[in-house]
């Protein structure tokens, strides 16, 4: 099973940028797919992008389009979360989870292993 560690999160502005990481190991992190989730106070856990094994697709929901990139670097066994024009609303806890497919899932049933999340918190 991979295990997966979340860093990159903090305090910033509305407007700021960041880069969430998602450093893998364990198994062969190139054969899984890779999603980013976040989960706001008091709000279920929503799909904000997925990226295909290798990195060739990707799918994002749509209150984060045009603002979020999601890209890998296998080599490096890491997933990236780029940021930009943050909103108060973006305020969550960012989690990334693997699945074993060939395809690009936008639910949370297909993901097997997840990290424990950075925070991510947009002052307005």
């Amino acid at each position: 099973q991979l295990q997966l560690v979340e860093s990159g999160g903090g305090l910033v502005q509305a407007g700021d940028s960041l880069r969430l990481s998602c450093a893998a190991s364990g198994r062969t992190f190139s054969r899984y797919a890779m999603g980013w989730f976040r989960q706001a106070p008091g709000k279920e856990r929503e799909f904000v992008a997925a990226v295909s094994w290798s990195g060739g697709f990707a799918y994002y929901a749509d209150s984060v389009k045009g603002r979020f990139t999601i890209s890998r670097d296998n080599a490096k066994n890491t997933a990236y979360l780029q940021i930009n024009s943050l909103k108060p609303e973006d305020t969550a806890v960012y989690r990334c989870a693997v699945a074993n497919t060939l395809g690009v899932p936008t639910t949370q049933a297909p993901y097997e292993s997840w990290g424990q999340g950075t925070q991510v918190t947009v002052s307005s």
